[in-house]
């Protein structure tokens, strides 16, 4: 096989490889046997992504947990459940099927035949993509690694796990690409995304949202909800690239993001279904007393962790964004349902900004403004998900309903930095918004009684007080099942 003197892989199969090779010590389908350079590369950076785990994984002991596996990446069969122990789960490299036709949608090279290489005049910037991107995966991970001493159900802990495992997993998919296709230096920023940490004062994650605690069950569904929806988004766009390895490998990681942000919708429902119960049959608002969370500390928790992650989309005007997309490195969410020329030269769009203590609109180049269109999809999403938890409280009786915050509310990145807005969209200055902040954003005391909750439950089909049980379990398992075996010192 010949290999490409210019990034030292072997060039990609042109026929389709739908099924995962679990023969090899690196799991895959990307005939990783054929460069048997990259696969010594990889195999050395093997040991090193399984001491992370051990260190800062989950901390939470167990023998096996119920997960579900790639064993191919068509539309069946592309998950198989079996009971695994989790230092054992053969995370791997796992592209979508190659499509030989492919062309880049947008940009100036819209309608050539997608890269199969990385262009030399593209290289640093696809390199800063998939390290932002890879950056984030291990950071949930250990932002996350402390839940399992806490967890509500042995079936909430499974889902924690199934999340962390594909994180991990979603983390080897950015390295190939580093070894793969970025030499020397790609092979340096796979060892840096291990020496990273979450929170590490000395050596933090590049994004802000992802050095936050996670103190508590609430905070990782919002987490699971809202900024992994971010990276549903992302990652779509780089789904589109017309760099066709990224584009294929950001493809498949949507299959598994897709139950992360079920994990999230499903426990902010659940929780809010258990609050209204307490609601209703103590005919009062703080349910704390009664082992519930109280809907305004639910509504704090949102307005945090939406504000934190519309951060993630960066400044709404950036040049880099504009550039990104012409070059075609990077492209629109649903780019082909787009009914435009898919350049974008002479197009614009409305921006809002606060001037004079006034929220004003502005017209702006949509090229300079793709952060914010993908934001606004974002945005959209999200508002489906508090429409189905408001119809958990409408259907319980209550007329009270959860929000989102205006997209200026707490913002450190963008136009709304430096300004007070509240949640409902009203510009205050700095005193007042010291004064009314412990209304909006959890306090010290929010997240003390809510912590005062997270008592384990390790009994299966037994549910902490806070949280109503699912109506189903996984694949069409009950929701009894022995999801999780924990190990004996995990019982302690």
């Amino acid at each position: 096989m010949s290999i490409d003197s210019r990034t030292g892989a072997a060039p990609l199969p042109t026929g389709p490889l739908s099924r995962v090779d679990y023969s090899e010590r690196i799991p895959n389908n990307v005939d990783l046997a054929g460069d048997r350079r990259l696969q010594r590369a990889l195999e050395g950076w093997q040991p090193k992504f399984l001491d992370w785990w051990k260190q800062l994984g989950p901390a939470l002991p167990t023998k096996d947990v119920y997960l579900r596996t790639a064993v191919a990446v068509g539309r069946d069969g592309w998950a198989h459940f079996d009971h695994v122990p989790m230092d054992e789960y053969r995370w791997g490299i796992f592209l979508a099927e190659r499509d030989p036709d492919r062309k880049v949608n947008f940009g100036k090279h819209k309608g050539e035949p997608a890269w199969q290489e990385v262009p030399g005049e593209h290289r640093a910037d696809l390199m800063r993509l998939i390290v932002v991107q890879g950056d984030t995966e291990p950071a949930s991970v250990e932002q996350q690694r402390v839940l399992g001493n806490t967890a509500p159900s042995i079936y909430d802990l499974r889902n924690l796990f199934q999340v962390n495992v594909e994180e991990g997993r979603h983390l080897w998919a950015m390295v190939y690409l580093l070894h793969a296709y970025f030499g020397r230096e790609g092979r340096e920023e796979a060892e840096q995304l291990l020496k990273r940490n979450s929170g590490d004062l000395d050596a933090p994650r590049i994004l802000g949202a992802f050095n936050e605690e996670t103190t508590d069950w609430l905070q990782f569904f919002m987490f699971t909800y809202f900024t992994d929806r971010d990276g549903k988004y992302q990652l779509g766009t780089l789904k589109e690239s017309a760099f066709d390895p990224l584009a294929r490998t950001c493809e498949f990681m949507l299959k598994e993001e897709a139950h992360h942000m079920f994990v999230g919708t499903t426990g902010v429902q659940r929780i809010l279904e258990r609050t209204a119960e307490l609601m209703k049959r103590h005919g009062t608002a703080d349910v704390f007393p009664h082992g519930g969370i109280s809907l305004d500390v639910i509504q704090k928790y949102l307005n945090f962790q939406y504000s934190v992650s519309m951060d993630l989309f960066g400044s709404e005007q950036s040049t880099n964004a504009g550039n990104y997309y012409t070059s075609g490195l990077k492209g629109r969410w649903m780019e082909t349902r787009r009914k435009d020329d898919h350049v974008l030269l002479e197009a614009t769009r409305e921006m809002r900004y606060v001037e004079d203590g006034q929220i004003r609109t502005r017209t702006v180049p949509m090229l300079s403004a793709l952060n914010l269109d993908l934001r606004d999809e974002y945005v959209a999403d999200c508002a489906n998900g508090v429409r189905r938890w408001n119809q958990a409280l409408e259907d319980a009786g209550l007329t009270e309903r959860i929000h989102l915050p205006h997209e200026g509310f707490n913002r450190k990145v963008g136009v709304y930095t430096g300004h007070r807005i509240t949640p409902q969209g009203e510009v205050v200055d700095e005193s007042t918004w010291q004064a009314r902040a412990d209304e909006w954003l959890p306090t010290a005391e929010d997240r003390a009684k809510v912590a005062s909750l997270m008592v384990p439950e390790y009994e299966y089909g037994k549910f902490a007080g806070w949280i109503a049980p699912p109506k189903t379990g996984i694949n069409d398992q009950p929701v009894e099942f022995d999801y999780v075996h924990l190990a004996e010192e995990g019982l302690l």
